[in-house]
């Protein structure tokens, strides 16, 4: 069996993948990999037309019918996730890196009736400092790099996600088809598991992989950043980390901001 799998031209992404991509461990399907970034993996997945994919916690209020969430593979961060960077306290126009990001809905979460504006992920920063913007929610590396940048942060969306809940922020998720039944759903969840595994224990040969991916970022940066998303709530996400999905999800729901979400656990 084949299996079409989307996920981010991210380190962290290819550092779980790794040994799965590369054949260093048993799994029962083979693999067709498509790299894109996150923002159209979600809409991709709300069309149902990636049988195994990473996606933003966000987009579950779209295709929690459609779509097992895998409770290995998930990116969460304790205290720490996207950053707004900008030039005032209070930003009116904020530039987001999808409408389908977990990034957005925090935003919108923590800056009340703030407009939000999408720009692609690696041009945020650019905006901000053109002031097209008044300020940007920043993934990826640039939650770590952009004091490099002479930006300044207005909010660490992670900290507030933790003083609001006391949860994990549950930034993205890897999910398997529905309709693929839940012996697939199974099957893939053990493979990636073992593939974390596998990484973690050949941590150099996966960071080295991982650089591919890095976007510029050096070694101990690619490193840091992997840490920050494959950590234990990546092998299993647990108690906390189900519930922290749910309760994004329920407070975008009752805030007015997403349909009420259906959600399928393996």
């Amino acid at each position: 069996m084949e299996l079409l799998i989307g996920h981010s031209p991210d380190p962290d992404d290819a550092f779980m993948f790794y040994a799965l991509k590369k054949g260093l461990i048993k799994a029962s399907f083979t693999v067709r990999e498509f790299l894109v970034d996150i923002e159209t993996l979600n809409k991709l997945a709300i069309h149902g037309r990636i049988d195994v994919t990473a996606v933003s916690t966000h987009a579950m209020a779209y295709i929690g019918s459609k779509y097992y969430i895998l409770r290995v593979g998930a990116s969460m961060g304790l205290r720490y996730g996207p950053v707004v960077v900008g030039n005032t306290a209070k930003p009116e126009l904020v530039a987001v890196p999808g409408t389908y990001t977990t990034a957005t809905l925090l935003v919108k979460l923590a800056i009340p009736n703030v407009k939000t504006v999408e720009v692609p992920f690696d041009k945020i920063m650019d905006a901000v400092k053109a002031g097209v913007v008044d300020a940007g929610a920043l993934i990826h590396e640039g939650q770590i790099t952009y004091e490099r940048y002479g930006l300044r942060k207005i909010i660490d969306l992670g900290e507030w996600w933790y003083e609001e809940t006391k949860l994990p922020t549950p930034l993205g998720l890897d999910v398997v088809k529905a309709s693929l039944g839940i012996d697939v759903a199974k099957a893939v969840k053990e493979a990636l598991l073992e593939s974390i595994g596998y990484a973690m224990i050949h941590r150099e040969e996966a960071l080295a992989y991982a650089m591919e991916f890095s976007r510029g970022l050096n070694m101990v940066d690619t490193d840091r950043f992997v840490k920050m998303y494959v950590n234990e709530y990546t092998m299993d996400m647990g108690v906390d980390g189900e519930r922290a999905i749910r309760v994004l999800l329920e407070m975008g729901h009752e805030d007015g901001l997403l349909p009420e979400p259906q959600l399928l656990f393996v």
